[in-house]
């Protein structure tokens, strides 16, 4: 493998890496906040390569004679394991995981571990007030609820099986990257949908005062009283 195509395999990496970047695709491996740095990673590996390359054309147009190693006895080639580095490049493009779903839930204890003593601000105007399962999961268990009461809400996730056998509405909060993602997890009673695990649902209901520990890692585990509920596309952005 010569310099001219490592500079190959570099320029399909930085493209593969922009190609994700410039879509929702790198939305399944890290939170949104890190789609610029993902750009210029890619950007710089692709201007990289084309600098090499036009290097690579430039000694190919040296005089005869001249030494074609780097003067330690070494030629300009490199192991052919190298072109294995296309597999990630290709895989970035064409096999798009799905985002972590129910199988990470049942694996993973929800993040509602630590107690938090926080005055929480009135919900957000508006009927239903639309909350994401994580600020829904801090006021019913560190505030009791007491923000929540008497007001109709929404809540949006996918769906994975709960210890009682009934579903519950979770959504993967990141901190960087799938690979540190944890769920938060409600339970729902009422109007349970009736729908299978990774099914995407937009909830509307209210709180009632009922909670339960996790059978993963004991941390609280909200109730969501549900009224009406529909399926929805998975969205873009799949993670808190």
């Amino acid at each position: 493998m010569n310099r001219a195509s490592q500079a190959v395999v570099m320029f399909f990496l930085g493209g593969a890496i922009l190609v994700a970047s410039l879509t929702d695709v790198y939305l399944r491996y890290v939170k949104q906040g890190l789609g610029p740095f993902l750009i210029g990673a890619g950007a710089l590996l692709v201007v990289t390569a084309v600098v090499a390359l036009v290097q690579e054309i430039r000694d190919l147009n040296r005089p005869e004679g001249e030494p074609d190693d780097d003067g330690h006895g070494h030629g300009a080639s490199g192991p052919v394991v190298g072109w294995l580095l296309l597999l990630p490049a290709l895989a970035l493009i064409f096999v798009v995981p799905p985002a972590l779903g129910a199988d990470t839930a049942a694996r993973a204890g929800s993040v509602l571990t630590d107690q938090r003593d926080v005055a929480y601000p009135p919900l957000p105007p508006g009927d239903p007030a639309e909350l994401t399962l994580l600020d829904y999961g801090y006021r019913a268990v560190y505030d009791q609820g007491r923000t929540l009461q008497d007001r109709r809400i929404q809540l949006t996730g996918f769906l994975a099986p709960g210890p009682d056998g009934q579903p519950m509405l979770v959504r993967i909060i990141l901190s960087c990257c799938a690979a540190d993602g944890v769920p938060i997890k409600v339970g729902l009673r009422g109007e349970v949908p009736g729908a299978p695990a990774d099914t995407w649902v937009r909830a509307t209901g209210r709180w009632i005062p009922h909670t339960a520990k996790d059978p993963v890692n004991d941390a609280d585990v909200p109730y969501f009283q549900v009224d009406s509920w529909q399926i929805i596309t998975a969205p873009a952005e799949p993670y808190e």
